[in-house]
């Protein structure tokens, strides 16, 4: 479980190193609240990332090394997002865009039943406060180009070309 040492409502935060840098994850006795790249221009909605607290982090550290590894396409942690209801709604929707593949905020919109709402949509998958395992980089503009990223764009095209590889290995016979 990722968080059994924590007491109800206690924020923890770790930080771990990646190939995009260091990554700051922040939990509670619910589950991920928080994965923010340094540097991340949105910055939590959280009054703040409560104490240190490394050995609470194991599972999601473990996953995110599977990930870059091109070892892990799902993550299987508990995420507790805080936001509003369509954030909430939108954020729900990423994690069903399948590895390697990309969606457009028009097309979310469409499957939240909003289609004209792809504004709204893309503000909440800018306001997305757990990056990488809720995969907003997995979203793209309307001619399939690449559009803002509050990690950085050249976190997203790095998130994107993990998925290309580790896709494009699976083909292979060897």
């Amino acid at each position: 479980m990722l968080l059994g040492r924590l007491p109800a409502m206690d924020v923890r935060h770790t930080v771990t190193g990646s190939p995009v840098g260091d990554l700051t994850l922040v939990a509670d006795e619910t589950g991920l609240v928080g994965l923010y790249f340094d540097g991340h221009r949105r910055k939590p909605r959280l009054p703040d990332l409560g104490p240190r607290a490394d050995d609470a982090f194991d599972a999601p550290v473990r996953q995110l090394r599977e990930y870059f590894a091109g070892e892990r396409q799902e993550f299987d942690l508990d995420l507790a997002p805080r936001g509003s209801e369509f954030e909430r709604r939108v954020w729900a929707l990423l994690t069903k865009i399948p590895y390697g593949e990309t969606r457009t905020y028009g097309e979310l919109a469409v499957e939240l039943g909003a289609p004209g709402a792809a504004q709204a949509v893309g503000n909440a998958n800018g306001w997305n406060p757990i990056s990488i395992v809720v995969p907003c980089h997995r979203v793209v503009g309307s001619t399939g180009g690449l559009t803002g990223y509050a990690g950085g764009m050249e976190h997203k095209r790095f998130l994107l070309s993990v998925e290309e590889r580790s896709a494009a290995d699976e083909g292979r016979l060897f």
